[in-house]
């Protein structure tokens, strides 16, 4: 496996990262179902200063892809990772997980966040008026069909919320975040009010 920049993909590349965008996606319904949305999604990434990609290739047969959006100096939001469906569950998307954060650690970010939706009935929420008690329904949320937040969990990613209803009644976007700099640096590098 060898990763490249999306904008140093070729037009065939773009289109199969397109390809494999709507196909590894095609069990969400809410995800871009048909070819020109998925490829206005893979263009999005491309010459925009606040969006990054990575394209996973062997030889130059693109299995995966994984893009990131900066949304401050200290955060960027993973958005999104997708892996050839043929070619799941063999390390290509914690390559470009691993990858991804490598980019953001160099660029001095703090946190890494993605938004996890379930609208296809893969957790113990989906269905759920979670309202009243948003935070007490979230503990007890679990997969019931291979849900994607376990595989961010295996990688170290913390459920940090949930944003109820946001792709319908019931279908709920579970957040999830990753510290990327040890807590020890953080202490470290903070400015002494004191001095200020």
């Amino acid at each position: 496996m060898h990763l490249i920049d999306i904008n140093a993909a070729d037009e065939p590349q773009r289109h199969a990262a397109a390809h494999i965008l709507r196909r590894a996606l095609a069990h969400v319904p809410s995800a871009w179902n048909t070819d020109s949305s998925a490829r206005a999604e893979v263009d999005s990434f491309v010459g925009n200063a606040e969006r990054i990609a990575l394209l996973a290739l062997e030889g130059d047969a693109v299995r995966g892809w994984i893009g990131a959006i900066r949304h401050t100096r200290f955060a960027w939001e993973l958005h999104p990772l997708v892996v050839d469906p043929a070619f799941q569950r063999q390390g290509w998307g914690t390559r470009l997980v691993t990858a991804l954060e490598q980019a953001a650690r160099a660029e001095g970010v703090i946190t890494l966040w993605l938004g996890s939706d379930d609208d296809f009935g893969g957790t113990s929420l989906y269905g759920q008026d979670l309202y009243p008690d948003v935070l007490g329904k979230l503990a007890d949320l679990h997969a019931t069909r291979g849900h994607p937040f376990t595989f961010y969990q295996r990688l170290g990613y913390t459920v940090t919320g949930v944003l109820p209803d946001v792709d319908g009644p019931g279908k709920h976007d579970i957040i999830m975040a990753k510290r990327l700099t040890p807590a020890t640096m953080l202490a470290r590098g903070a400015p002494d009010p004191d001095r200020a």
